[in-house]
């Protein structure tokens, strides 16, 4: 996950400017959050440590969902697995790595990348290790697992298929990584016998699981501009797939829907966005640069509403979780926002370390990580239908 601090110090360093006005207050502060009438109320079930957090890495940890359980890792390298009811923990093993990336869940694994460009592969029942293998690059992009491989993105643009099995090496793809990019890498997706990956010079390409052979490349929004910080066009984001459409946006101002049997593009959108997009049956949600969040058309990509009341303060990819779109902040807050309309509905406080990745849902109940490395479910309890 990308966080908008990393630009601002890009846009620092190449500009020479300041964020702060004379009397040393930011330019464009966050926005501050205002009382609201509440729909329903939410509470915490459970929570629990994972293990030590850090500060300003921009790591792209959040936690996974897979048969009843809910598995995380902190930079310390802890990892635990609870049940995703209880909070009970299962297991716990402390990897001795400094996690970056993860966990990706499949193939009876927990995967995680390092900041040192290490995969480890844990097994999901008891949390031995299984494998770990060293690769050219920090990983900082979920891996995607399925068909008996992990797929990985690292930062010096390779795109590697590992067997399950072993962490052995398949294939490796390379896309060329510009001189200034932002921090942070697009997760890829397995589709069919497909694996998509978007790349930090703009373009999103789909290729043969079996041989890494290409079937289609697009550039989502090609880089322009005079300088360097104009021409940043990174594919950041997740990749996204529902049915064989295939959703993501680009830091440089473009959300796209793809298909993703030819890459032909459907629609696009200006929409300022390097967050992963949440997505349901009609819209997608997309947290913009800014910080506003923006819902879109899933068949057309017009804007149905804007929610600008989280300005600046660094929100989270949007989750749709029943009639809400659930969203975390820089000061640990997370928020309800109706589907609908994008109001605020309600609001809850994990801690005061920001909320990072993407909150996860399943059943009833909403998963949220902190930077400070703490785990915990809520539950909005709605007022009874008539």
């Amino acid at each position: 996950m990308i966080r908008l601090a990393l630009t601002l110090f890009a846009s620092l360093l190449l500009a020479g400017c300041s964020i702060f006005g004379d009397d040393d207050e930011p330019i464009d502060p966050p926005a501050e959050l205002t009382d609201f009438e509440e729909a329903f109320r939410v509470s915490r079930v459970w929570e629990i440590r994972i293990g030590g957090g850090t500060e300003f890495l921009m790591l792209a940890l959040s936690p996974a969902v897979d048969g009843g359980r809910i598995y995380a890792g902190a930079y310390d390298g802890r990892v635990i697995a609870v049940d995703a009811e209880s909070g009970r923990r299962v297991w716990a093993v402390d990897t001795d790595s400094e996690l970056s990336a993860g966990p990706a869940v499949g193939e009876g694994l927990v995967v995680f990348g390092t900041t040192d460009g290490q995969v480890i592969a844990l097994d999901a029942l008891e949390g031995s290790g299984r494998w770990k293998v060293t690769l050219s690059g920090e990983v900082l992009a979920r891996p995607a697992v399925g068909n008996g491989m992990v797929i990985v993105r690292t930062v010096d643009g390779y795109l590697r298929a590992l067997d399950a099995a072993d962490g052995s090496e398949f294939w490796n793809v390379e896309q060329q990584v510009p001189r200034l990019s932002l921090r942070g890498n697009s997760a890829p997706a397995i589709v069919g016998s497909a694996v998509i990956a978007g790349f930090d010079n703009g373009r999103i390409a789909a290729y043969d699981l079996d041989d890494g052979d290409i079937r289609w490349e697009n550039v989502i929004a090609p880089p322009s501009g005079r300088t360097e910080m104009d021409r940043l066009a990174d594919v950041d984001s997740s990749i996204v797939v529902v049915g064989q459409d295939v959703y993501v946006s680009s830091y440089n101002g473009r959300v796209a829907s793809l298909a993703a049997e030819s890459g032909q593009v459907l629609w696009s959108q200006d929409v300022p966005s390097y967050e992963t997009l949440g997505i349901d049956w009609t819209a997608l949600y997309a947290a913009g640069q800014t910080g506003d969040i923006v819902a879109l058309s899933r068949s057309s990509g017009a804007v149905l509403w804007t929610q600008e009341g989280l300005h600046m303060r660094q929100p989270t990819t949007p989750t749709p979780h029943e009639s809400s779109v659930v969203v975390g902040d820089f000061e640990g807050y997370v928020h309800w926002l109706n589907a609908v309309t994008g109001e605020f509905e309600a609001r809850a406080r994990v801690d005061n370390a920001p909320v990072v990745g993407q909150p996860v849902t399943a059943g009833e109940l909403v998963y949220v990580q902190t930077e400070s490395g703490r785990l915990a479910a809520y539950r909005a309890r709605r007022p009874a239908s008539d």
